[in-house]
């Protein structure tokens, strides 16, 4: 049976670059948030943001369902900033019977910041299509983020 891969990590710690390597080992779809989002919205979806993300999250649950019962394997690429958001994915899952396991990015804040610029000057160049992380956003996702506790995580990965 199929699996669900839920990538955690900080904003720019490298989820998407990882979920597409998983994509290709495992012939499995990556359902992203902000894939969605940057391609209805763009940069910014204004003062509803949160609305629609609540939104979408909830749209690509339900599929990701669809999926795993055609047997093909679900990589979710969204961060799991929260151990509530956290706790609520495993249970969604498990109380389905489907198997699920927690990738987590583990970045050193200098690593982090290398990231980060790597990929605005990405964005400015238009390489990318990605949000753009100003210290602002990056204060106020950092400030949000819960590192996961080792027990909660099935893969760790130090960069």
């Amino acid at each position: 049976m199929a699996k669900v891969i839920m990538v955690c990590g900080k904003i720019c710690s490298g989820k998407s670059t990882y979920s597409e390597k998983l994509r290709k080992e495992n012939k499995a779809v990556v359902l992203s948030v902000d894939e969605i989002m940057l391609t209805l919205f763009g940069q910014n979806a204004g003062e509803r943001h949160d609305e629609y993300v609540e939104k979408t999250k909830k749209y690509l649950f339900e599929k990701s369902l669809d999926i795993i019962s055609a047997d093909v394997d679900v990589i979710l690429d969204w961060g799991f900033w929260t151990r509530d958001e956290r706790n609520y994915t495993r249970e969604y899952y498990s109380s389905r019977d489907i198997r699920c396991e927690f990738h987590y990015i583990d970045v050193s804040d200098e690593t982090w910041r290398l990231y980060i610029n790597k990929r605005n000057k990405e964005i400015l160049s238009e390489k990318a299509a990605a949000y753009y992380v100003d210290d602002n956003l990056a204060n106020k996702f950092n400030s949000i983020f819960e590192c996961p506790d080792k027990e909660e995580i099935d893969v760790w990965l130090e960069c």
